[in-house]
């Protein structure tokens, strides 16, 4: 009997600390409530495990040093591979580090994890594009984590977000949507290179496509049916489904599971000094490069995050009464710290995913919601093996489908207003088009205050949005690419 009472008046003293903590109380809401959500934002952002890795390998960090397409045919995996297993884990602990932060230091309900998006500029944009190594992409990387620190420490990042008219911000999310969405249909065989057309549907006939086409109808199934999950069912599934098809690699049970990978491939790797070298084009050249990718990273993850917090704490009904999200900054912080921590673990960016909408909608309003989706973060580096088995064609439906997600913000453009609708649509179009995420920004940015100055709408152009569009234009007509 005094055992069942010092249980119970355990028990009590940890609900009280977590009450007090958290202000659950104040907040209406429970333990058990915050646990289960947390359990779901988990379970509907978990595909980056399982996608990440595979993007960030086609930067060239894999152990055999392959770009692009030669990565994915050479079949590398998280399985065997000791970069990618360690960027499995880097996507794990970033992840964590981030969602901590929000939970212990924001106290809001929001996850983080290394952004789509932004992995696909990593990869397509900076290493294959420009042609910097993945070590230099993870310096610039880092640099924009402390450009990030530093300004959210000052008025400077609000200043820089205000000066970015909305229809263009909504515009970079709907671009992003369509990049990422084209990167998942080319990784599944759904769209091939043509000579003629340049692009052209896959054959339809062969295993891999027809593995895609499953893999996008049953994630849209569960999607359009409202499943918790239906990313990560949707890969599952379609992994599965796989097996038969000869896509999917079975290995040994006892290998599914295993101690967390090793960082040491990945950990503090970043080249600072190679990020800054000097090419052909001079210090001039290598300075506007390094801005341009830096400032790149900063708008895309900037924008994304500062949506994602204020569209769903409107939709969650947390804003106050002046239009704003409580502790803000406290969670834009949490954002560049963990921006910095992920650059020097191994990974792209991290950002705050759209899909804490799922924990939220399931009642959570504190950061132990946060805290833990955070838990089972690193408790997902216990299943390397179940990563390394996922093939590509069960990774793609996923990008289509966050690619639709991302296109919602289009609805919002105001396309009545010509000169509002111009630079929105060359930001979209330009990011698919040129399979690069930064030119589309920059060309919207551009014909944005072309449009506005010679209709007699200057004033509706902020100063920095000037400065942005010279210096884009000087890296397009007098730098070398």
């Amino acid at each position: 009997m005094q055992q069942k009472s010092k249980e119970k008046n355990n028990s009590s003293v940890k609900s009280s600390f977590l009450d007090s903590y958290f202000k659950l109380s104040e907040n209406n809401t429970n333990v058990r409530t915050e646990v289960i959500a947390g359990i779901t934002t988990f379970i509907t952002m978990a595909y980056i495990i399982f996608v990440n890795p595979g993007i960030l390998m086609q930067a060239g960090m894999n152990a055999q040093g392959l770009f692009g397409d030669a990565a994915v045919n050479a079949g590398i995996s998280a399985l065997n591979d000791p970069i990618v297993r360690s960027v499995f884990a880097a996507t794990c602990i970033s992840a964590a580090i981030g969602t901590f932060i929000m939970g212990i230091y924001a106290n809001v309900p929001f996850a983080q994890a290394p952004g789509m998006g932004l992995n696909a500029f990593f990869t397509y944009g900076v290493c294959l594009s420009l042609g910097y190594t993945w070590q230099q992409g993870l310096a610039a990387i880092f640099v924009s984590g402390i450009l990030f620190i530093l300004i959210t420490l000052t008025s400077i990042r609000e200043k820089i977000v205000d000066s970015i008219p909305q229809n263009l911000k909504l515009a970079i999310s709907g671009g992003i949507g369509l990049f990422i969405a084209l990167i998942g249909l080319k990784s599944g065989h759904i769209i091939v290179s043509d000579p003629a057309t340049l692009v052209a549907f896959g054959d339809f006939t062969k295993p891999g496509a027809i593995l895609t086409l499953i893999g996008i109808s049953i994630t849209a199934i569960l999607m359009a049916r409202g499943v918790k999950g239906s990313i990560l069912l949707g890969i599952v599934l379609t992994t599965i489904i796989g097996i038969p098809l000869g896509i999917t690699k079975l290995v040994p049970v006892n290998q599914l599971f295993s101690a967390p990978p090793s960082l040491a491939p990945t950990l503090f790797q970043l080249d600072l000094k190679g990020l800054l070298n000097v090419g052909e084009g001079g210090v001039a050249s290598a300075l506007l490069n390094v801005f341009m990718v830096v400032i790149s990273f900063s708008l895309v993850d900037m924008f994304d995050t500062i949506g994602t917090l204020v569209g769903t704490a409107q939709k969650a009904n947390m804003l106050d009464e002046n239009g704003r999200m409580p502790n803000m900054n406290k969670a834009l912080m949490a954002d560049a710290v963990a921006t910095t921590a992920g650059a020097l673990l191994g990974t792209s960016t991290v950002t705050t995913f759209v899909e804490s909408t799922a924990g939220i909608s399931e009642g959570g309003k504190t950061g132990l919601t946060s805290v833990t989706t955070a838990i089972l973060f690193l408790l997902a580096m216990l299943c390397t093996g179940l990563v390394g088995i996922v093939p590509a064609e069960a990774t793609a439906p996923a990008l289509v489908i966050v690619g639709v997600l991302m296109m919602g913000a289009v609805t919002k453009i105001n396309f009545d207003d010509f000169t509002e609708a111009l630079p929105a649509f060359f930001t979209i179009a330009i990011m698919p088009f040129t399979y690069s995420i930064a030119n589309g920004i920059a060309a919207g940015i551009i014909f944005y205050p072309i449009v506005k100055v010679t209709t007699g709408k200057a004033k509706d152009v902020h100063p920095i949005v000037y400065v942005l569009a010279a210096l884009f234009i000087i890296r397009f007509t007098l730098l070398p690419k």
